[in-house]
């Protein structure tokens, strides 16, 4: 049986939003975070509303797939990296071959070190981006290899937003109620139109809209941001 671990059909939403029109065609890698791939889901209170409930995670398939990833990953990370690697070989490949600008994504709800893996320096035609929330991996990055952070009000994780306001790299938030002209003293730009693009948006805050159901819709969890420009109008 022929395993796979990076998925380029674009089935996931953003993926293939970011992908559309740009010239680069991307593959993306989801696995299941856990407190090792994902180490400060946690402290920043995103643990439950961004990685299970919205997009595919809801799905029993989508679930069982990117459990075996994550099980191989901590099992077997020879035999992990080795699939990658022929994936991103094959991806190049057929990237190529259609004129397009081969692109990566791998820590779709992960939060893995791939700076720390060698693979941007060893396919150096390779675009990889990716979001973190971990500060201490911004500006550590090879150039093909770029980050951009994501934002939570929990309390324990304000050290590590505050790490990130020092840097120019774009910060990402989750807005309910529209996005407000400004936030944390930086632009606010929509950020759903493509990953692409945001990665460029230096010094800028890239707004996301809070997507998904009922349940995440009505959450107050701290990873969520409910406008403040609405909530000035209301007081």
């Amino acid at each position: 049986m022929t395993i796979s671990l990076l998925n380029t059909t674009g089935s996931n939403t953003k993926v293939k939003k970011s992908e559309s029109g740009s010239g680069y065609r991307i593959g993306s890698l989801s696995m299941a975070p856990d407190d090792i791939i994902c180490p400060n889901r946690k402290i920043a209170m995103c643990d439950v509303d961004c990685l299970f409930k919205s997009g595919r995670g809801t799905f029993a398939n989508v679930i069982k797939a990117r459990r075996a990833k994550t099980k191989l990953w901590h099992q077997d990370r020879t035999q992990f990296l080795e699939i990658l690697y022929k994936d991103i070989e094959r991806h190049i490949r057929s990237s190529n071959k259609a004129r397009l600008i081969p692109a990566v994504r791998l820590n779709v709800i992960s939060d893995i070190d791939w700076e720390n893996y060698g693979i941007f320096d060893r396919y150096p035609e390779l675009v990889g981006y990716d979001y973190t929330k971990r500060p201490e991996r911004l500006g550590h990055t090879p150039d093909n290899y770029q980050l951009m952070f994501s934002y939570s009000g929990a309390p324990r994780y304000q050290e590590m937003v505050h790490q990130a306001l020092q840097t120019e790299i774009p910060i990402s938030a989750v807005f309910r109620g529209g996005f407000p002209s400004q936030f944390m003293g930086r632009e606010v730009i929509d950020g759903d139109l493509s990953d692409l693009f945001n990665l460029k948006a230096r010094n800028k805050i890239v707004g996301l809209k809070l997507k998904g159901g009922r349940d995440i819709q009505l959450s107050q969890s701290p990873f969520i941001v409910d406008n403040p420009e609405l909530l000035e109008v209301a007081a």
